[in-house]
């Protein structure tokens, strides 16, 4: 029997992949944006509905980074407020772990998944930036090893707080009910949990992180891990790696979902598909984008550089980060010299410009064909252990996901490889995860 495809809808903002100058791109803030997405999503029978955050406006050279959405409402208030528009889509959303507080944030998940019936999930994340940690009391940053061993002690407690309420009628017959202590190198909290267990026993946990900590911390703690790694090849071996790193933690196979990102466009033909995906990449990496990205990398300013021109002949600048602040940084690339000079010699082999090379290291679509091209592909992959399914992530905010929906839905079906009709209420019936003890 083959496996069954998982999907969700992403609904875009902290990259430059939504694009703006389409006449059908919308508000990124109007909650019919929201809706639109969503309700496109639960009639297509997708898993998931997902929201990322970004805690504060990026900046680059001093000025607000304007490639990203300029503002988004909070995340628990999108979600709550689509959990009564919706009826079985489960609902994701981004949180941090360094930034925030175990009693909150269970609280607010915990209640979230009560409003919508059992479809709350949890993306749990870290941050390493301390421009952002401005924004918050405790401020600053902590190392990587820091941020993933609170984020470990971090949603440990919440599953404690999570378990610590079985049933309302509890508060009334148990005098212990809800009481908790929790300390640790990071948390020292003790009190009383007020939201009874939810219907899905806790959220489901979603988790993103590349590093071999963070496929660490997915492996002993999540449902799901997304991914970047959307190629066959690539695939593979993320998908044998996390998967092999479940028995040290007393955890099956299909305990843990491997869901990479993923763009698409779709044509008549494969020829009319390249062709719009070509216009695509062109309008995602104008030529003022083109010039951020590579400033990001070579840590100066470079403006006065012609986006139709050549790389600059000038090395990186490896001291400390002073022209991205936020979520795109240098820091983002290890080895920012090497990373030039790979890019140079592909620049200069393929006779590629500032805004071509860019194009192509940052803006390529993973599935570029007709529906029934793009449905054997998704097949192919799912089928072949690169991961259990895709995140999708549309052009074009908030209708880019109706094509898919319409016209590749439909045949993944025909295939049995996707369901026709939700199974059960919850998020977890959809994941095919069992219900925590």
């Amino acid at each position: 029997m083959p496996k069954q495809i998982h999907l969700a809808a992403h609904f875009p903002g902290v990259n430059n992949t939504t694009v703006w100058s389409d006449p059908e791109a919308g508000s990124h803030i109007e909650f019919s944006s929201f809706v639109k997405l969503a309700q496109t999503a639960e009639r297509a029978k997708f898993d998931f509905f997902f929201l990322a955050e970004g805690l504060r406006l990026r900046e680059q050279g001093g000025q607000i980074y304007d490639l990203d959405v300029v503002g988004r409402p909070d995340t628990f208030t999108v979600l709550a407020a689509l959990a009564a528009v919706t009826t079985h889509l489960g609902l994701a959303g981004t949180i941090n772990s360094t930034f925030n507080e175990p009693y909150e944030v269970a609280r607010q998940f915990a209640s979230l998944d009560h409003l919508s019936d059992g479809r709350a999930a949890w993306n749990v994340v870290t941050s390493w930036d301390a421009f952002t940690g401005e924004n918050f009391r405790r401020g600053g940053f902590l190392a990587e090893q820091d941020r993933y061993s609170r984020a470990t002690q971090f949603l440990e407690t919440a599953k404690e707080l999570f378990a610590s309420v079985p049933a309302p009628e509890d508060f009334l017959r148990d005098p212990a009910a809800g009481t908790f202590a929790h300390k640790d190198d990071h948390f020292d909290i003790a009190g009383r949990f007020n939201v009874p267990r939810s219907p899905q026993g806790r959220p489901v946990i979603l988790q993103a992180g590349d590093s071999d900590a963070g496929r660490e911390f997915a492996a002993a703690t999540a449902d799901a891990i997304f991914s970047r790694h959307g190629t066959l090849a690539e695939g593979q071996a993320f998908y044998a790696d996390v998967k092999g790193r479940l028995p040290r933690y007393g955890r099956e196979r299909d305990e843990l979902l491997v869901l990479p990102a993923a763009t698409f466009v779709l044509g008549d033909t494969e020829n009319e598909a390249q062709e719009k995906a070509r216009i695509v990449r062109r309008q995602q990496v104008s030529g003022a984008t083109a010039i951020k990205f590579l400033e990001q990398l070579w840590n100066r300013d470079l403006s006065s550089y012609d986006p139709d021109g050549p790389l600059p002949s000038v090395d990186p600048d490896v001291s400390d980060n002073h022209i991205a602040r936020g979520r795109a940084s240098v820091r983002m690339h290890r080895d920012p010299i090497a990373v030039a000079t790979e890019w140079r010699a592909r620049a200069e082999a393929e006779k590629l410009s500032i805004r071509e090379l860019i194009i192509e290291v940052t803006g390529r679509q993973n599935f570029i064909g007709t529906p029934d091209s793009v449905a054997t592909s998704i097949n192919e992959l799912v089928q072949a252990d690169a991961s259990d399914g895709f995140i999708l992530v549309p052009h074009v905010t908030p209708g880019g996901l109706d094509e898919f929906a319409g016209k590749v839905v439909p045949l993944l079906q025909e295939r049995g490889v996707f369901r026709t009709d939700y199974e059960g209420p919850t998020l977890r019936d959809h994941l095919g995860l069992r219900v925590p003890e």
